[in-house]
């Protein structure tokens, strides 16, 4: 399976999803003028890695400054997917990263954590 990236603009993040290491990142801005468009490539890719991974370990980091609400309901989809995902036994582990001094992203982050009932979701403050 290929590696899955988008090049980060001034309105979506970059992505990069390493299927060899299980490693996901996602980093940057998003408030793309369509989200299911820009997204939506994003989620077929991890429909297949699924369905052909063989009990890797997967880890997403994620890194993101701002985003606007079409934005937050596709994470909400995305961490969806992940735990339904870690509930079939797949071990899964999502990296929330937020800097010290943007409240709105590790409240942000907070909610998403309430709404994960298998995988393990971390909230990771960095320090500037």
């Amino acid at each position: 399976m290929t590696r899955y990236t988008v090049a980060g603009t001034k309105s979506s993040p970059e992505i990069d999803f390493d299927p060899q290491s299980g490693t996901l990142r996602i980093q940057g801005e998003s408030y793309p003028e369509n989200c299911s468009r820009f997204y939506g490539p994003m989620f077929d890719w991890l429909q297949e890695y699924f369905g052909r991974s063989n009990g890797q370990r997967v880890r997403l980091d994620m890194e993101i400054v701002y985003f606007n609400s079409s934005t937050s309901k596709t994470f909400m989809d995305l961490f969806d997917l992940l735990d339904d995902h870690a509930g079939q036994g797949k071990e899964i582990e999502v990296n929330w990263r937020y800097h010290e001094d943007n409240e709105t992203a590790q409240e942000c982050g907070e909610e998403f954590l309430e709404d994960v009932r298998n995988l393990r979701f971390n909230l990771v403050e960095i320090r500037d």
